[in-house]
Formats: C-alpha cells, structure tokens, sequence
C-alpha cells in the first residue's frame, strides 16, 4: 500500500496535468455508468413473488429466475433433463486429457473424443432407444442448443479444416484446385445464407422420402462453414513454418504424414492459437443466428420470453443475461488460450 502512495506522489508531481486528466476523466466515468449499476443492483429487484413485486426503478431479475429453467434447456422435456446435463458432464470430462499434458495414451483418445463426444450427444439427447423417450430436436433450445451447436463445430471444424489447409498447399494439382474451391465457396458466402440454405432449400433437392433433422442440417452447415475459415488459419501456421523443418523429416526417414504430424503441425498450430480461439469464439457467437430458420438457442429464448404478455416490458434483463453468458463463455476461452500459450512457450 506504502509502496501505491509513493508511486501516485510521484507520478502526481511529475505531470500534474495528466493527473488532472485522470481525475477529470474517471469522475466522468463514475458518473456516466453510476445509473447503469443502479439499474443493475442498487435499485434491481431480486425477491418476490411475481411481477408486481417489480417497482420499475431498477431491473427485475424475477423475469430471469421464472425463465431461467426455460433460458437453459429450451422446452425440452422437463423429467429428461438429467439428459443434457450427462451430456455436459461428458464433455468437461473430455477436456481433461486435452488440459493434462501427462495424460496416458492422450494422443490416442483426443482424437477419438472429437467423434465419440457429438456422436454420443446426439444420441443422449435425442433419444428414441435403450428404453430413453424419443426427444424431438425442435424442443430443444436455450443455452443447451447454443453449447452443443458449438461444442459440434468447434470439435469437428478443427480437424476438416487442417485437413482442407494441408490439400491447399498440396503438390496434387486436382486435390488442390477442390480445396480451394470448397474454401473459396464458403468464406464467399455469410453464414445466414449457409443457415436459410440448409434448412429451407436442402429438402427441395432430396429424393422425395428422404428427409434429415434440421437441427442436423444445421449443424453441417455450421461445421463445414468453420471449416473453410479454419483451414485458412491454419495454412498460415504451415506456411510460418520453415521449409527447413519438413525436409529435416524427411531426411530421417519420415513419411509425409509423420513429418506433417509429428513434426511440422505441432508447430505451425502453436503460432496459430490465437487465430484458432478467434474463429471459435466467432462461432459460439454465430450460433444465434439459428434464429432465423426456426431454432431457438439462448437468445431466441430470450427474445421468445420477452413477448408473454405476463413479462412484457423485461426484456432488457433477458438480453442482459444473454450477454453476460455469452462474454463470459468467450472470455474463458480467451484466458484459456492465453494459458495454453505461455505453457507452450514455456515448454520450448
């Protein structure tokens, strides 16, 4: 504390004028989100009954914690809803080796989690075998369908994508020119085109019968499109690398997947990292755009509960919910990336 004096004594003797500024400039600050934190709590209202226990002055948090149940899992079936909460605890439990560096045969099961966990998830929730009631996806929703379009895309765009970067810069001039094709096509278009088209104009080109959930039409949309940005990050890690170092692999005698994996990937991911969170945390935010084909994800939830005429007039509360979860689900992904690039380069 001593210490703090010392070093505001001098730095007030040193340029008053800029103390000047920093008083005038955080008194300004005070004032301008003083009635924003009045709103927030001082004069909020936390306890009551039912809506009339709201004054009007300060937010009503009632309107949260009536729909919160709704906010979380959307209208899925209420007696099921140990389901999605399985589901979530499977996939914390997948990070584990992802996180623990000494995890045993972690080169083995981190590739199979990123197909067993979407697989498994969609057959937890969806139901419809081993005695488990069949869950129809349209009743799925809230913070539960924001997580699990996500988690799916996030979890299968990482591979596709390196698989795309590594034939855009292949010597096999047909596999190249269809890469670059693909991820040319969808970086062209925005994702709420890719979203209308998969659920809207993909049946009129099926056979006639056949028929795929939306939500899985969806979901490889979302994948595909994450994919060709991805791929994109990715090729510059590769392209960072120096030519050097695959020809040092090769010249031990290793194959061009080896020296890929083993030897090139490693570090061309490394310099990426930031790069890679970026487009995760873009399509964590992009899931609420699954609004506009009939899905309702935690802002849709937000915005349905918003008209019921017995909340009308809450609705900033709901939006302000939905943005703490979504900032606080994008900053831990922020920190964790941090994290994960000092331990990287401390292991250098």
């Amino acid at each position: 504390m001593a210490t703090s004096s010392m070093a505001w004594t001098r730095f007030a003797k040193k340029s008053p004028l800029q103390l000047v500024i920093t008083i005038v400039l955080l008194a300004l600050l005070i004032s301008w989100t003083w009635p924003v934190f009045e709103w927030l709590f001082f004069k909020a209202q936390f306890t009551g009954a039912d809506r009339s226990a709201c004054t009007g002055e300060g937010a009503c948090w009632l309107f949260i914690r009536e729909r919160f149940d709704q906010f979380i899992f959307g209208f899925y079936e209420p007696s099921e809803r140990w389901r999605p909460i399985l589901v979530a605890v499977f996939w914390i439990l997948g990070f584990v080796p992802v996180r623990w560096a000494r995890f045993p045969g972690r080169k083995v099961i981190i590739p199979m989690l990123l197909i067993l966990l979407p697989v498994s998830s969609w057959f937890i929730l969806r139901g419809g075998f081993a005695g488990l009631p069949l869950v129809e996806t349209s009743r799925w929703g809230g913070l539960m369908l924001t997580l699990l379009i996500s988690a799916i895309g996030i979890s299968l765009s990482l591979p596709l994508g390196i698989l795309l970067a590594l034939g855009r810069r292949s010597e096999l001039r047909l596999w190249r020119w269809i890469t670059v094709a693909f991820i040319e096509l969808w970086r062209g278009v925005p994702l709420i085109t890719v979203l209308f088209m998969a659920s809207v104009m993909l049946p009129f080109f099926l056979p006639p019968g056949v028929e795929f959930d939306k939500l899985l039409r969806c979901l490889v949309g979302v994948v595909l499109f994450t994919a060709a940005y991805m791929a994109e990050v990715v090729r510059a890690g590769l392209q960072a690398v120096p030519k050097g170092q695959q020809e040092a692999a090769s010249a031990l005698g290793f194959g061009y997947w080896q020296s890929m994996g083993l030897v090139v990937l490693p570090q061309a991911l490394r310099q990426v990292i930031p790069g890679i969170v970026n487009t995760f945390i873009s399509l964590f935010k992009d899931t609420s755009l699954v609004l506009i084909i009939g899905m309702f994800d935690l802002l849709g939830m937000v915005q349905a509960a918003s008209t019921d005429p017995e909340w009308m007039g809450y609705a900033m509360e709901g939006y302000v919910f939905a943005g703490f979860v979504f900032w606080l689900f994008c900053f831990s992904m922020s920190r964790t990336s941090l994290r994960l690039e000092k331990r990287l380069e401390q292991a250098r």
